[in-house]
């Protein structure tokens, strides 16, 4: 028997200013119990995904979300950390329990707010979920370890960087239909691959429309055993997942081949029993546009460095045979760092069930979600089905 997501709730992404992390936690965690229909008290866990790292002063968060229901309180709540991934770490920490039969109920929130501290400061943190000693106190950020990554990549496959600008417009264009989305705006490829004020390189060759947003945001999913899906009005079944940790040091590791990823699709597709060419869309971690396409190969839609033709054949656009981010993943959605796994797998279900409004896809039965911690560090991959 399976795990089954049974209720969620998203909030918009973007600078909100007037909700503090409380809010946030808060106002998604009453809104994944009503939609399933749920009394607090019903619940038998909570599993908060949370990267934090200095963003907020609140270091212990976890019960923050027993505010939104008086019926949660003496439920076990724990918060969970994987960097960009502490999202979908909570959710798999969740259904580990209710698969080892300590819970049959579970509450996952994921959230962020990251608006509250400078650029700088949001840089020097993110910064920290590097290996310190080599990366970070070297003074590489994020957009830099990434660039290093499509800088390894161009050298052996060529210069991809109109490559890059097509899944940046190709994921605005998306995200115009999702209402939760930060950046509701269809830039254009031209606008995307090109050098100006408005799009400068943050660490060449990935300029500003090569990189995710800064964002406050949080979404949550309740999830039951199989065995209970029959009490609620809908349910969606994980049909597989699989985690994938990689060294930590790049210096130990060939990043750009992306063998995490790549593994931890093999192992989740295997468990579901099909091919990445059953899926009907994927949801994957684009925090930068060379992490999309390195993903495109990890999942074996492409031998290593012909990615770029699932661009220019449309198999993944929104009316390709794979859409990939028709939410507009996290290039114009935003990327709440703790949400952002828990976002991937609410957007998924709404889609199953027919509920993603102007973002709709016709009749998907297989959705694939990826959420990635690091520079390929922590890898996680689910299939989703629906069951009612």
């Amino acid at each position: 028997m399976a795990v089954c997501i049974v209720g969620w709730s998203h909030s918009p992404f973007g600078r909100l200013d007037a909700l503090d992390l409380e809010s946030l936690i808060g106002t998604v965690a009453q809104g994944a119990l009503a939609d399933a229909g749920l009394a607090g008290e019903k619940v038998d866990g909570v599993w908060l995904g949370q990267l934090n790292g200095g963003f907020v002063p609140e270091i212990f968060a976890s019960s923050l979300v027993m505010q939104a229901d008086p019926g949660l309180r003496w439920a076990p709540a724990t918060r969970v950390e994987n960097a960009c991934a502490s999202g979908a770490a909570a959710l798999y920490a969740a259904a580990d329990a209710i698969e080892a039969g300590r819970a049959r109920i579970a509450l996952v929130v994921g959230a962020e707010k990251m608006t509250a501290v400078s650029g700088a400061e949001t840089t020097r943190i993110l910064g920290n979920a590097s290996y310190v000693r080599e990366e970070a106190a070297a003074g590489l950020t994020f957009p830099g370890i990434f660039a290093t990554m499509a800088q390894a990549y161009f050298e052996r496959h060529g210069d991809h960087g109109a490559t890059l600008a097509r899944i940046a417009a190709k994921n605005h264009a998306n995200g115009v239909r999702n209402p939760f989305a930060q950046m509701r705006k269809d830039l254009g490829f031209e606008f995307c691959n090109t050098v100006s004020d408005k799009n400068p390189l943050i660490a060449a060759p990935l300029r500003k429309t090569d990189c995710s947003l800064v964002s406050d945001g949080a979404a949550a999913i309740v999830l039951c055993h199989e065995a209970l899906a029959a009490d609620f009005r809908r349910a969606v079944r994980l049909r597989s997942r699989a985690q994938v940790n990689d060294f930590l040091p790049m210096s130990r590791r060939d990043a750009v081949s992306f063998e995490g990823p790549r593994r931890a699709w093999t192992q989740a597709l295997s468990a579901a029993r099909c091919a990445v060419d059953d899926l009907s869309f994927a949801e994957v971690h684009d925090c930068f546009t060379i992490a999309e396409l390195l993903s495109y190969e990890a999942m074996g839609l492409a031998p290593a460095g012909q990615g770029a033709r699932l661009l220019e054949e449309g198999v993944v656009m929104r009316d390709g045979r794979l859409p990939v981010n028709v939410s507009g993943g996290l290039k114009a959605k935003g990327h709440p760092i703790g949400a952002t796994g828990v976002s991937m797998h609410v957007l998924s279900a709404m889609q199953l069930c027919g509920e993603a409004g102007e973002m709709q896809l016709p009749d998907p039965q297989l959705a694939g979600v990826f959420n990635m911690g690091g520079s390929a560090v922590a890898s996680y991959v689910s299939v989703l089905e629906r069951l009612k």
